[in-house]
């Protein structure tokens, strides 16, 4: 028993050594050469501070700012970890109900806004931590930011435009906004 007990042993700690310490610090190391700011958490800063993450949404309720998808993540919205959906199923009451009350907070905020709410504005992702809205949930916010900031709506919807990223690769996913770099080119705008 002591003569396996020694091989044992020592490949427990070259394994350990190995996997444990060689391994990570050689991925850490070549992600942060060659990838640095995906490394680091993709992070948005704005006069030197990081603000958010380009991954990761926030919430706003502001009526000068676009606002986010709704997250269903706990014990607070946009947790980075605890990233889940609700699981709740379309005939749940409790869905039902907050899907209402998202869509009446979108309309006491834009009262003569009397388009069909998009979809995203009103349901989390599954992740529960999308920071991108479609365009349709952009547009049917222009107005209201465009009121709320005192700017012509045709503006706020070209700076929309400019912030609306295409399919990756040209044929994955949908057209998207990042919710965050948005709200953070109108405060630039709107600032000057």
């Amino acid at each position: 028993m002591l003569a396996q007990f020694r091989p044992a042993l020592v490949m427990l700690i070259v394994m350990t050594t190995l996997t444990g310490a060689i391994y990570p610090a050689a991925v850490t190391g070549i992600a942060q050469m060659l990838f640095p700011r995906q490394a680091n958490g993709s992070l948005i800063e704005k006069d030197g501070k990081a603000v958010g993450s380009a991954l990761i949404g926030q919430a706003f309720s502001n009526p000068k700012n676009f606002w986010s998808r709704p997250s269903a993540t706990s014990p607070y919205a946009n947790n980075a970890s605890a990233s889940s959906g609700s699981n709740l199923g379309p005939l749940n009451p409790a869905l039902t109900d907050a899907v209402a009350g998202r869509i009446n907070a979108l309309r006491d905020a834009d009262p003569g806004n009397v388009a069909p709410v998009p979809v995203d504005l009103v349901t989390a992702s599954a992740s529960g931590l999308d920071p991108h809205i479609s365009p349709a949930a952009a547009e049917y916010q222009v107005n209201r930011v465009a009121k709320a900031r005192n700017v012509d709506a045709a503006v706020v919807r070209n700076l929309v435009a400019e912030h609306t990223e295409s399919r990756q690769w040209g044929f994955l996913g949908e057209p998207r906004v990042n919710v965050l770099q948005l709200n953070l080119a109108l405060d630039a705008m709107t600032a000057k």
